[in-house]
């Protein structure tokens, strides 16, 4: 069943947080992951949101999205972001109707 990835961020350092999306790039093509969602326009429909980028990966499974992100490629990458923008992720399995 897929997995989902899903980050929510307030960039304080544009330069570093470019710098780090550069590097995760390695990691997801090594775990099969695809942006399904990279900031972008959105509108609240209901509630609260303090966050300005969401982020949507979609990964073959819920394993690969975990080791993902705790490969040394990402962890590496994540040295960029730390310090330097607000982030909140998870990541979620699908829903399957069969």
């Amino acid at each position: 069943m897929k997995a989902y990835w899903i980050a929510k961020v307030n960039v304080d350092d544009k330069k570093a947080y470019a710098e780090y999306a550069k590097r995760v790039a390695p990691a997801l093509a090594k775990y099969s992951g695809k942006f399904l969602i990279r900031g972008g326009k959105f509108e609240i429909l209901e509630g609260k949101n303090k966050y300005e980028r969401n982020v949507v990966i979609e990964f073959p499974s819920f394993d690969n999205a975990k080791k993902f992100y705790n490969s040394k490629e990402y962890q590496e990458a994540k040295t960029f972001r730390d310090g330097k923008a607000d982030f909140n992720a998870i990541v979620i399995e699908g829903f399957s109707t069969e």
